[in-house]
């Protein structure tokens, strides 16, 4: 009894648990949307938006410099050294308002081009002209949310992505349901700028005032610490969305828009419960991998994952291939049945990804900038050599086997590079 008393009490399960109530809000807020989209959009539909979505992800990496994990690490860092602090938040805040009003120009002034690129015609180009001044709280709410993680404040974070979530939410519902794609297009690109209300009142609480934020600690040697950091975010996300617009734009041009939907709406199901490790990974293990300085703190660190977080992923993820026509019935439409034969390849490769998921985190965590480009450059090689080769052969489900193929090898990867502090 003592044993289970102390893990209910740990800070790990208490993380864990408000970490669920915030995916469970999140997957049961996505259940509707992509109900919705189903029904009104259909494959075809949903992977129009799949290209919209990775085009997001590139803006929000590059409108911050791929920043994120760089905050987190130096706030945790400085959070004892307020002028130190200062420096950081003070020069972060400076540079990306100039990098987000450079960038938002080019985006309307470019509207036309990126609308005929990701989303296949000109008419959206609206869609991008948007997103210029929802720019600027897009990069707001990145930063603020990764101080808070900084700061350890993971409860303030879980809090502010259930609040975001039930928003965002229920204004893509809506705009989905009353203007078909436009309406959807629009209220995921207006989702994130929303999220900056709830996690600027938050950060209003733990550091009061604005006296962190002040032009007179602007010091440029700060942004050298932070772009290590930067190369690494923006090789990830830029690298990775681009290898799904590939490998979307061959399945659409070898099968058609329905099977690039299917593979969509696979992924997208898989979004939602990777969102478990995910989140709790950048709450809770990131902090303590930045924090840890010998072998054994870290091997410490990647144990507590392995023997809480993945054998619980596990058991979940055969739960979902048992019940996984129902998922599909409940969460699209019966028009999206033939997903069900992605699923062993999918939930495979996503339980290797979540087993490396911790170890790629160590390359974050100490700042380890090469290693982690030329292993993630090489990973995203293998799903492009595997993707094409794949999916000439089996079409989507070509696809979700190169996911699998490239995870394994991944993750093997991984293991022999931070062997010793795995095996120490």
């Amino acid at each position: 009894m003592k044993r289970v008393k102390k893990i209910f009490e740990s800070s790990l399960f208490k993380a864990f648990s408000l970490n669920s109530v915030s995916v469970v809000i999140r997957v049961l807020g996505g259940l509707i949307t992509s109900k919705i989209i189903a029904k009104f959009l259909g494959p075809s539909g949903l992977a129009l938006i799949g290209n919209q979505r990775n085009f997001l992800s590139i803006t929000d990496s590059v409108s911050t410099l791929g920043f994120q994990n760089g905050i987190i690490k130096y706030v945790a860092e400085f959070e004892k050294n307020e002028t130190k602090l200062k420096e950081v938040l003070s020069t972060l805040f400076f540079s990306i308002l100039g990098l987000v009003i450079v960038l938002g120009t080019v985006l309307f002034f470019s509207a036309d081009y990126f609308s005929l690129f990701f989303l296949k015609n000109d008419e959206h180009q609206w869609v991008f002209k948007v997103l210029t001044f929802a720019l600027p709280w897009y990069a707001g709410n990145i930063i603020i949310t990764s101080v808070l993680n900084g700061l350890s404040k993971y409860k303030q974070v879980i809090k502010v992505n259930i609040a975001g979530n039930i928003t965002g939410v229920l204004l893509s519902a809506f705009l989905t349901w009353q203007y078909s794609i436009e309406g959807a297009l629009l209220a995921i690109t207006l989702t994130p700028a929303i999220m900056f209300i709830f996690s600027f009142l938050m950060l209003k609480k733990q550091l009061p005032g604005f006296g962190y934020i002040d032009f007179s600690f602007f010091n440029p040697g700060v942004l050298k610490n932070f772009f290590s950091y930067s190369l690494m975010a923006l090789v990830t996300v830029v690298m990775g969305a681009l290898v799904s617009l590939y490998i979307r734009n061959s399945i659409i041009s070898q099968y058609g828009e329905n099977e690039a939907g299917y593979w969509e709406a696979v992924n997208r199901i898989s979004t939602y419960y990777l969102m478990f490790v995910s989140t709790l990974l950048t709450v809770y293990f990131f902090p303590k991998l930045s924090k840890a300085v010998t072998n054994k703190e870290t091997q410490k660190v990647f144990f507590s994952y392995y023997k809480t977080v993945i054998p619980l992923f596990g058991i979940a993820l055969i739960f979902i291939f048992l019940v996984k026509r129902l998922i599909i019935t409940v969460l699209l439409s019966d028009e999206f049945l033939p997903i069900s034969e992605l699923f062993v390849w999918q939930l495979t490769g996503d339980f290797l990804k979540a087993c490396s998921l911790i170890l790629g985190y160590e390359f974050f965590a100490k700042k380890m900038t090469k290693a982690f480009i030329i292993t993630e450059l090489l990973s995203f090689a293998i799903l492009y050599i595997t993707a094409t080769f794949f999916i000439k052969g089996f079409g989507a489900q070509g696809a979700v086997m190169a996911h699998t193929f490239t995870y394994a090898i991944y993750l093997l990867i991984l293991t022999f590079f931070f062997r010793k502090k795995i095996f120490t």
